[in-house]
């Protein structure tokens, strides 16, 4: 089963952050959506068509709200899209499998999608994220962006100075320690415990595949390894947690 995690950003003045408030999964027949605790927090309000918190919806099709976020495979730069979120365009994957990859960005809400990790086969941490923030580099990380090779060794730094997010984590370059870009924010929570719970030695960042050819959101697919430290546990906070579901599931079309 494929599952995710909806993210929203509360609008200044209300609020500065990103939190958890619903949960999307596929269990191959059936789409599911049910809101989560974050969602009872001030300045939220319920998604269009999903106006109850306490429901679970279901619908055979990809609710709106979520396929509006992914590419249409008419169009003629799909397989590329699938090519840039390192995924096969000669097997089709799950719709779910690529809004985890690419996380359903838009620029015109405050909406994004995250799958929450879990122990590979050899139990360790393993995940794949575009880099973030690239917008934001200076001309010279540009080019030095445009530079990098598959395989090449990032390094991760939490970023303590950072105004807008206490828990940023920055990538720089392994040589020059050239800023590049940031980890997802919501991975840089999970990266805290890494960095407290892991050996430096077993934790490992590097260049997956990049896309020249891709707009900047889609231009550097990085890998991370690393060890998964004894009662880890991500995506457990009280955000995370379902609301109690007072009524049947209700079909959506």
């Amino acid at each position: 089963m494929n599952s995710l995690f909806v993210s929203w950003r509360p609008a200044l003045p209300e609020g500065a952050g990103w939190r958890p408030v619903g949960r999307l999964e596929h269990d191959g027949d059936l789409y599911r959506f049910w809101y989560t605790r974050g969602a009872k927090k001030e300045g939220f309000r319920p998604f269009s068509q999903m106006q109850q918190l306490d429901q679970v919806y279901e619908s055979v099709e990809l609710f709106p709200l979520f396929a509006n976020r992914l590419l249409s495979e008419s169009r003629p730069e799909y397989e590329d899209y699938l090519r840039w979120s390192g995924l096969d365009p000669d097997h089709r994957p799950d719709p779910i499998v690529v809004l985890g990859v690419t996380e359903g960005i838009r620029q015109t809400d405050a909406v994004e999608v995250f799958p929450c990790p879990r122990p590979d086969e050899s139990g360790c941490y393993s995940n794949k994220f575009f880099l973030h923030g690239i917008r934001w580099m200076p001309p010279a990380a540009i080019e030095r962006i445009s530079r990098l090779q598959t395989d090449e060794r990032l390094k991760l730094l939490p970023d303590v100075q950072n105004e807008h997010d206490r828990h940023a984590v920055a990538v720089r370059t392994d040589a020059e320690r050239m800023l590049v870009g940031y980890v997802p924010r919501y991975f840089a929570h999970d990266l805290q415990h890494l960095f407290s719970g892991c050996d430096t030695d077993f934790i490992r960042l590097s260049v997956d595949r990049v896309n020249l050819d891709a707009p900047l959101q889609n231009r550097v697919l990085c890998r991370i390894q690393a060890c998964w430290p004894d009662g880890f546990q991500p995506c457990s906070g009280d955000d995370f947690a379902p609301i109690p579901v007072g009524v049947p599931a209700k079909c959506v079309s």
